[in-house]
């Protein structure tokens, strides 16, 4: 799961495809100082899929 501070909602869930637009959501709130704390890489420079 994917869950950016603020705001505490989840963003991704297990089995959800990982869209452009949830892409773009998260990095530009990391751009604006969001916290992803529980992606494998919070910078979110790669993404760890585990199928397809």
């Amino acid at each position: 799961m994917v869950t950016p501070y603020p705001p505490g909602a989840p963003a991704l869930c297990p089995g959800e495809r990982v869209t452009r637009p949830v892409l773009s959501y998260l990095t530009s709130g990391l751009a604006g100082g969001m916290d992803i704390p529980d992606a494998a890489d919070p910078s979110l420079k790669t993404l760890r899929v585990v199928a397809e």
